[in-house]
C-alpha cells in the first residue's frame, strides 16, 4: 500500500490506468470512512447524458430555471413535452458498474455517506443504502401548491393521455429524462394540473436558481464531518451545491480524491485527481 505521503501529492498528469487504480485503492485503504459525492459522469454508462465538457463548459443550452418554470405557461409546456418523449429511456435506465462498485464499497464498510447530484435513483437500485440525494429525485412529481406528489410513472400516463400525438415522437436523449425537442411548438401541449388543488406540479428535483432544502445540507454536512475523507466521482463540482462540500472538506484537512473526466472545479484542493472513465477505475471493487 501507498505511503498517505504519496497519497497526498497531486497527480493530475497520471496515464496508465493501473497505476491509478492502484493510486485509488491506497487512498481508500488508507481513509476507511469515505463521504462520497457522485455526479452525472457516474450516469452516463447507464445511457443518461451528461452536461458538461471536459473543460466544465456547458455542452448544450444550461437547464430551465425555477423563476421561468413556475412563472411562464410556455416554459412549463416546453419542459413537459419534453419530458414525455425523454421520460421512456429515461425511466428504464439500469445502474452500471460504477454504481455497483460503490455500493459494494458500502457494504465494505468503507462509505459512511453518499451523496448524489444526480436525480436517477441509480444508486439505489445498485443497492446503495445510506443515500442522499442532493437534488432531489425524478421519479417523483410535486404539486407546488397543496405539496401532494404523484409518482413520475402515473404522471406519464397523464402526460400521454393529454398529448397522445407526443407519445409517438422519438428524439436524441438530453440530460436528466430530457430530450432534443429542438423546433417544435409546444403551444399546444396540455400540461396535467394537480388532481387535488389544480396548482402547478413539479419534478421533485432541484432547479437552477432554487435553493437546495436546507435538511439534506445539514444531513451531509453531518456525515462528512464524521468521514475521514472525500472522494467525489464523476463530477465536475461547478454547481456551488457540489462544490461546497469539498471547500468544507479541505477547511477541515480532509483529505479529496476526484475521478472525472477533465477539469473539476476543486482541483486545487485535491490530493488526488483520476482522469478515466468511474467504471474503468473502480473495477478493483469486488
Amino acid at each position: 500500500m501507498l505511503s498517505p505521503d504519496v497519497l497526498e501529492t497531486p497527480i493530475a498528469s497520471a496515464n496508465d490506468i493501473e497505476a491509478d487504480r492502484a493510486r485509488l485503492r491506497a487512498f481508500i485503504e488508507a481513509h476507511p470512512r469515505l463521504f462520497v459525492l457522485t455526479g452525472a459522469g457516474c450516469s452516463t454508462d447507464s445511457g443518461i447524458p451528461d452536461y458538461r465538457d471536459t473543460n466544465g463548459g456547458w455542452k448544450r443550452p444550461q437547464p430551465v430555471t425555477y423563476q421561468a418554470f413556475m412563472g411562464e405557461k410556455s416554459t412549463r409546456q416546453r419542459y413537459w413535452a419534453r419530458s414525455l418523449v425523454g421520460w421512456r429511456r429515461f425511466g428504464r435506465a439500469l445502474p452500471n458498474a460504477t454504481h455497483h462498485a460503490l455500493a459494494r464499497l458500502e457494504q465494505q464498510g468503507r462509505v459512511t455517506t453518499l451523496l448524489t447530484q444526480n436525480v436517477d435513483g441509480l444508486h439505489q437500485a445498485a443497492g446503495q443504502r445510506s443515500v442522499i440525494d442532493l437534488h432531489g429525485r425524478l421519479d417523483e412529481v410535486r404539486c407546488m401548491g397543496c405539496d401532494v406528489r404523484l409518482s413520475r410513472h402515473v404522471f406519464q400516463e397523464a402526460l400521454v393521455e393529454l398529448n397522445p400525438a407526443w407519445a409517438t415522437l422519438d428524439a436524441g436523449d438530453a440530460p436528466d429524462g430530457d430530450a432534443d425537442l429542438e423546433g417544435r411548438d409546444f403551444s399546444g401541449f396540455n400540461v396535467p394540473a394537480c388532481p387535488k388543488c389544480s396548482g402547478i406540479l413539479k419534478p421533485d428535483v432541484v432547479f437552477f436558481g432554487e435553493n437546495v432544502p436546507r435538511d439534506r445540507v445539514d444531513a451531509a454536512v453531518t456525515s462528512l464531518n464524521e468521514a475521514d475523507a472525500m472522494l467525489v466521482v464523476g463530477s465536475s463540482l461547478m454547481v456551488f451545491s457540489g462544490y461546497r462540500f469539498a471547500a468544507a472538506a479541505a477547511r477541515e484537512g480532509k483529505p479529496i480524491a476526484a475521478v472525472n473526466m477533465g477539469r473539476t472545479r476543486a482541483d486545487p484542493l485535491l490530493s488526488l485527481k483520476i482522469e478515466h472513465p468511474c467504471a474503468e477505475v473502480l473495477s478493483f471493487v469486488s
